[in-house]
């Protein structure tokens, strides 16, 4: 079997708090599944960034990957940015399988969550 590993990509800010959501999502993943690991990359601004997580994973004999923002929309980093970027991983590791979706918020599932989310603030 192949060892597979998630990486949750996010965009990155000056602030360190801003990453604190996001590590509590990859931790709350990671024990969900805990067969599967589950890693945080940034796009910018924050440690670390997507090819360093993925020259780790590649260092640990992982062979394949799936790349998941955690966005809530296809903005101009996903339409332009993380697709060269993943092209330029890809050339670097020809045998590693690459598997990019779309934003988090590009879900109906998400989308409900933060949709309950806002209606539950109305009465808290």
């Amino acid at each position: 079997m192949k060892k597979q590993a998630l990486i949750l990509f996010a965009h990155g800010a000056r602030a360190a708090s801003w990453a604190e959501p996001f590590l509590r999502l990859q931790k709350l993943t990671q024990e969900s599944s805990p067969e599967l690991k589950v890693e945080l990359a940034f796009l910018e601004l924050m440690q670390p960034q997507l090819p360093e997580v993925v020259k780790n994973l590649v260092d640990q004999s992982y062979e394949s990957i799936t790349i998941t923002p955690i966005f809530l929309g296809q903005g101009g980093h996903l339409i332009r940015d993380l697709p060269l970027m993943v092209e330029e991983i890809r050339q670097q590791y020809p045998n590693l399988q690459i598997k990019q979706v779309a934003a988090a918020g590009e879900d109906a599932g998400v989308l409900h969550a933060i949709r309950d989310y806002c209606l539950r603030s109305m009465n808290p």
